[in-house]
C-alpha cells in the first residue's frame, strides 16, 4: 500500500494516540477523520493522475480538507 501524503497522523503527529481515541469515544470525530481520509485519498488520486481533475476542482477538495482539519484540530485542542 503506498503512503498517501496529508495523512491525518501524518499533520498532527503529536496527537496521533489522541486521534485513535477520540475516534473510538466519539462518533462524530470518527466520522469527521474517515471523511478527512476519504477527501485525502481523492486529492491523492487526482494529484497522480490516477483519477484526472481539473485544477478548479482539486483546490475546493483542498480547501474542503483543509477546513476539516482545522476542525478536528479543534475538537482535539478543545478537549
Amino acid at each position: 500500500m503506498s503512503h498517501t501524503p496529508h495523512a491525518l497522523a501524518d499533520q498532527l503527529p503529536d496527537q496521533a494516540e489522541a486521534i485513535s481515541a477520540r475516534k473510538q469515544s466519539d462518533p462524530h470525530f470518527a466520522r469527521l477523520a474517515d471523511e478527512y481520509h476519504e477527501l485525502n485519498r481523492e486529492i491523492h488520486r487526482g494529484e497522480t493522475n490516477v483519477e484526472p481533475m481539473d485544477d478548479m476542482h482539486l483546490e475546493e477538495l483542498k480547501k474542503k480538507r483543509l477546513a476539516l482539519l482545522d476542525q478536528i484540530k479543534g475538537m482535539l485542542e478543545a478537549a
